[in-house]
């Protein structure tokens, strides 16, 4: 529970360095430096420490259109409209390794959880994924029909959510390799996708000014907003899974609280559109960079709860909900674990991370289940009060009602 009201997000830092639109932006997972890729064909890695240097690294032939830390941190990823991935050191300022991905734009590029698969969108339709230690490619996913804007893997690397200008969002079956479901409902270009901690949703952007959230086990939509003016380009879900920040074209960035459902927050920080927004890991920070050139860091504050604490109070009494499964996703079909005695670990740590995440959900949830209860309660107690008020002056009416009819019959009783 809250010991006091949520703080507003500060603004930390101010990094200048690119000399064109920032178009992406991550933090690599201790925390100690944020990536950010522009139109100015640069890469950029920023350290957080105080007065630490910045790295630019210079290798793209185009503009930079996507970026992404490894889980280990050791490498970033960067995708660029030079058609080509590049694997960067990030500690080392020099050469990196080329993929020759597409046969156009590559508009999105991101590591598995398990640091051992690349997943890329492009303009050529397609969505592929390659084999990071050997930098092979391993198999094409084609069903989009126009240039396919964002691939993401879901947190335990069974499905890819893609979407794209054919205003689709689809969810892919990695095993099977085949498309399992399509979601339809946008009036636009799809901008953005990702999937939530949990994996259990995907949230999805549109140009269509709209924010969707979609339940993956029932593949409903469970939530839509529209608080911007303009398309959203991009958006982060807070580690925790309770909240999310979007950016947009029209200049402002939006926080939502997920699980009340409603906006609380509206950042203005940038000039012109806001084209990338992320989350720090531990949810502590977050990065927006823009048509501005601007790459700025915010401090989170208005998340103040200690997951870890919480989950150690309600674990007794809180049963998670079992994670999905792709059996659970429509339509059914077979789908076989091929797993290695090699990533059996990685697996294992997958599937904690995500009951732990599930699990926090469950105890915010029942939180707030018992904040609304007792509302609810003191709703009906006042009701009732009420309802007994209202009884007391009918009988009390009624009662007026009897006298006056006995004065009058009195009086005709008389005069006759």
């Amino acid at each position: 529970m809250r010991s006091h009201l949520p703080e507003d997000p500060t603004l930390e830092r101010h990094f200048k360095g690119h000399k064109d639109v920032v178009s992406c932006a991550d933090f690599s997972p201790n925390n100690k430096q944020l990536a950010t890729g522009s139109c100015d064909k640069n890469l950029m890695i920023w350290n957080l420490t105080p007065k630490a240097r910045a790295f630019r690294f210079v290798g793209h032939t185009d503009i930079i259109t996507g970026v992404h830390f490894s889980p280990s941190g050791s490498l970033v990823a960067s995708s660029s409209r030079d058609q080509t991935v590049r694997l960067w050191t990030p500690s080392i300022k020099g050469e990196s390794t080329v993929f020759k991905a597409h046969t156009a734009s590559v508009r999105s590029v991101q590591f598995s959880s398990d640091g051992q698969r690349l997943v890329t969108a492009s303009d050529d339709k397609s969505v592929k994924v390659w084999g990071v230690e050997r930098k092979k490619f391993l198999y094409s996913l084609s069903r989009h029909t126009n240039w396919v804007r964002c691939a993401r893997f879901s947190p335990d690397g069974r499905l890819v959510a893609s979407c794209g200008d054919d205003r689709t969002v689809r969810l892919w079956d990695t095993s099977s390799r085949q498309c399992i479901n399509i979601f339809t409902d946008y009036g636009g270009s799809a901008t953005f996708v990702d999937f939530n901690s949990s994996g259990t949703c995907i949230a999805s952007s549109g140009a269509d000014n709209t924010l969707k959230i979609w339940d993956i086990r029932t593949n409903k939509l469970i939530q839509h907003y529209r608080v911007h003016s303009a398309g959203v380009n991009c958006f982060s879900f807070h580690p925790s899974g309770n909240y999310l920040i979007s950016g947009s074209s029209d200049s402002t960035m939006k926080i939502l609280d997920l699980l009340e459902g409603r906006l609380i927050y509206t950042l203005h920080g940038h000039k012109g559109p806001v084209l990338a927004v992320a989350f720090s890991r531990d949810g502590g920070l977050f990065a927006s960079g823009g048509a501005d050139s601007q790459v700025l860091m915010w401090k989170t504050n208005f998340d103040s709860l200690n997951y870890r604490d919480l989950l150690s109070r309600h674990s007794r009494r809180v049963t998670p909900d079992p994670l999905p499964h792709l059996m659970d996703i429509y339509p059914r079909s077979p789908h076989r674990h091929n797993a290695q005695n090699g990533t059996v670990e990685v697996s294992r740590s997958g599937i904690q991370s995500s009951l732990t995440s599930t699990l926090e959900n469950i105890v915010q949830q029942l939180d707030i289940l018992t904040q609304t209860v007792a509302v609810l309660e003191e709703r009906l107690t006042l009701t009732e009060d009420k309802l007994r008020t209202c009884l007391d002056n009918q009988v009390l009416l009624l009662q007026q009602t009897h006298q006056v009819d006995g004065s009058d019959e009195e009086a005709e009783g008389s005069s006759v």
